[in-house]
């Protein structure tokens, strides 16, 4: 059983940091890519951040590119979110997911997932 426990998350004004860790577990994880989320209220769940965990390649929704950094650490099945210059529309739940599929691509898309966190809530005062 797939398990990914997101943490990190909290209240931080505009400007300020937070780094996000998703640790996985229950399995031996190679060929995948691992990707982030966020949902604001009233809002569609949206791609952020992805990385494929056999050669590092990156992806980054235009919206954050230059302010987050997705990393990963293979001996503890651990991918890393820090998001610098943190603004107010960044506040939302962010989860993390795992795509089993192949590895080879990192979607933007959350149907292609097939493991997800509980999310950890970010939230950017003004």
């Amino acid at each position: 059983q797939v398990q990914l426990v997101e943490s990190g998350g909290g209240l931080v004004q505009a400007g300020g940091s937070l780094r996000l860790s998703c640790a996985a577990s229950g399995r031996t994880f190679s060929n995948y890519a691992m990707g982030w989320f966020r949902q604001a209220p009233g809002k569609e769940r949206e791609f952020v951040s992805g990385i494929k965990w056999n050669d590092g390649n990156t992806r980054y929704a235009d919206s954050v590119k230059g302010r987050f950094t997705i990393s990963r650490d293979n001996v503890k099945n651990t991918v890393y979110l820090q998001m610098n210059s943190l603004k107010p529309e960044d506040t939302a739940v962010y989860y993390c997911a795992l795509d089993m599929s192949t590895g080879l691509f990192i979607y933007n898309t959350p149907g292609v997932y097939e493991y997800w966190g509980p999310g950890t809530q970010v939230t950017v005062s003004s």
